[in-house]
C-alpha cells in the first residue's frame, strides 16, 4: 500500500512463453482501494492445440506515478501448476467454449519488470 493507505492495483495477464502483444492484457487501474473488483474479460487469439503449452501468468500491481510500479502478488495457471491451478488449466483445456472460474490465493515471489 501507498503512504495513503490505499493502493491502485491493477492486473496483467500474459500468456507465455511470449507471444508478444497479442499474448498480453492489463486491467483499469483501480484507484485508492485495497479490494478492486476488476470484473474484465480477455480473450487470446490461439488454437486450442497450443494453449496446452502455454502458461497464463496473472499478477497484481500497484501502480505508482514517476517510478516503478510495486509487485502485489501473482499465481500461473499452466502444465507446470500444482493443485487447484493445475485443476483450473486441465478444466479449462477440457471445456474450451465454456467460463470456467475459480479463486486462487497470489503468491508473493519476486517478479521482473512491470512494463
Amino acid at each position: 500500500m501507498d503512504a495513503n493507505g490505499y493502493s491502485d492495483p491493477y492486473v496483467k495477464i500474459c500468456l507465455k512463453p511470449d507471444m508478444g502483444k497479442k499474448g498480453k492484457c492489463k486491467t483499469q487501474i483501480k484507484k485508492r482501494t485495497l479490494n478492486p473488483e476488476f470484473n474484465e474479460e480477455f480473450g487470446f487469439e490461439i488454437k486450442h492445440s497450443e494453449l496446452a503449452k502455454k502458461t497464463l501468468d496473472v499478477s497484481v500491481w500497484d501502480y505508482d506515478i514517476g517510478k516503478s510500479n510495486d509487485y502485489i502478488g501473482g499465481c500461473q495457471l499452466g502444465i507446470t501448476a500444482k493443485g487447484e491451478r493445475l485443476k483450473h488449466w486441465y478444466e479449462c483445456l477440457k471445456n474450451k467454449d465454456k467460463k470456467i472460474e475459480r479463486w486462487h490465493t497470489l503468491l508473493n515471489e519476486n517478479h521482473v519488470a512491470s512494463d
